[in-house]
């Protein structure tokens, strides 16, 4: 839905135009965003994405018979079996939107075209895409070939936070070098008209547009889906179906109005409501020294509204161990962004089973050292102890018997040491008895 009367201040023509803030995903404005509607060369955004997520840009790119006589339309005249890189390859997508190179990007990275759409489709409906079909990697007409404003821009913004993409898609011109079948390099120029001055001797240059990827076929007409930074804030814009200059005047009236008249916000340097316990956090309410707002989090607000008229609402349906919940905003019934409340990583203080270790913390107020408790349990330690308990309880129960039989150990003792005194009588009068009868012989 479009904010108040814009649609009238813009007076935009193209028939499906979408802007998105790229940061939240916010939608500013929106026109029959959802309508079917063939995407053209702006499928390319998909196809270099999908290249750069799933390839290295020095592999070699070998272009088959197929890859040069199944495309037509734009390209840069490769040769049956030529060698380019992936990175020349994705530039030549990318600025001059050839069609030859998108079909081998495609078979290189999917090992068959067909594999690589199955790629695509699957892509399309992780990002959350609904209404999107591929039928091919170039854009060329395909009864089931098709996509919207609001899905183009859902890809549009994944691609974006690439870091390769976004230097691709930013270049004026590039330069491919000699190559097996070309002796002469191959110069590219970025047919986006709001970055590089390629046929409409510069009437059309936006001096914050970073990016993007120009479509057309007599099927889906004008297409062009572009990326502007101002003021550290990033816009998407999708036009589609749109009679040509239409692309061009409508994405740049749409990015004048909502850069002059939106800013994005910064949510962990304006929200005060969750400090203050103002907001309803349930159970971590009692935690608030635990938690804290992520850096990362934004909202996107009309230049005349405050901070505080945007209505937060605390969610934990998408939650992990470090997000503990999320905080939605909207304003004037809209979604305009949201925040994830993280963990601080700060422990409660417990006590060391054997030691304690003391660590130096950096903080911005300098270095501090603190020291770090933790209940720690040393298993061999506790395995020595109860053998030790154990020793002890075997040497007790041998003692114990020692002392209950200590009489009867004696008394064998000393008879054995000292033979019975009768045996020693009854031996001495034997040997009389045998003295006397000697002498009475």
């Amino acid at each position: 839905t479009p904010a108040a009367d814009s649609s009238d201040v813009l007076n935009l023509s193209a028939p499906s135009v979408l802007l998105m803030e790229a940061s939240t995903g916010t939608i500013l404005y929106e026109k029959n965003s959802h309508t079917f509607l063939r995407p053209a060369s702006i499928t390319k955004i998909m196809t270099t994405l999908l290249a750069l997520e799933n390839s290295d840009l020095n592999e070699v790119v070998i272009f088959s018979d197929d890859a040069i006589n199944n495309t037509e339309g734009s390209g840069i005249y490769r040769d049956y079996g030529e060698q380019m890189t992936m990175e020349q390859c994705l530039y030549a997508v990318m600025l001059n939107s050839a069609n030859e190179c998108a079909y081998a990007v495609a078979e290189h990275v999917g090992g068959t075209v067909e594999n690589f759409v199955d790629m695509m489709n699957a892509k399309a409906k992780e990002l959350g895409c609904t209404n999107t079909h591929f039928a091919n990697p170039h854009g060329l007409f395909d009864e089931n070939h098709y996509t919207t404003a609001h899905d183009m821009a859902l890809i549009a913004k994944a691609a974006y936070q690439n870091e390769t993409f976004r230097i691709i898609t930013g270049t004026a011109r590039y330069t491919i070098p000699p190559t097996n079948k070309h002796d002469e390099p191959t110069d590219l120029q970025n047919h986006n008209e709001m970055i590089h001055a390629f046929k409409t001797r510069g009437q059309y240059l936006y001096e914050y547009c970073v990016g993007g990827k120009t479509g057309y076929t007599t099927a889906a007409n004008s297409t062009l889906v572009t990326y502007a930074e101002k003021d550290d804030m990033t816009l998407i814009c999708v036009i589609m179906n749109a009679q040509s200059p239409a692309q061009w005047t409508d994405s740049i009236a749409l990015y004048n109005y909502y850069f002059e008249n939106f800013s994005l916000y910064n949510v962990a340097q304006n929200e005060t409501r969750l400090e203050n316990g103002e907001m309803d956090m349930g159970m971590l309410n009692t935690n608030s020294s635990f938690v804290k707002i992520d850096p990362a989090g934004n909202i996107v607000l009309p230049k005349s509204a405050e901070f505080s008229e945007a209505t937060p609402a605390v969610s934990y349906d998408d939650t992990s161990d470090d997000v503990l919940a999320n905080i939605k905003y909207t304003f004037a019934g809209h979604d305009v962004g949201s925040a994830d409340i993280i963990s601080t990583g700060v422990k409660a203080d417990t006590f060391s089973f054997d030691n304690v270790k003391s660590e130096e913390i950096s903080t911005e107020a300098g270095t501090r050292t603190t020291t770090k408790h933790k209940f720690q349990i040393n298993i061999w330690k506790v395995l020595l102890g109860i053998l030790g308990v154990a020793a002890l309880v075997v040497i007790a129960f041998l003692i114990w018997r020692f002392a209950d039989n200590f009489y009867i150990i004696r008394h064998k003792y000393f008879s054995k040491s000292r033979p019975d005194k009768r045996y020693k009588t009854i031996k001495r009068n034997y040997r009389s008895k045998r003295r006397r009868r000697r002498r009475r012989k």
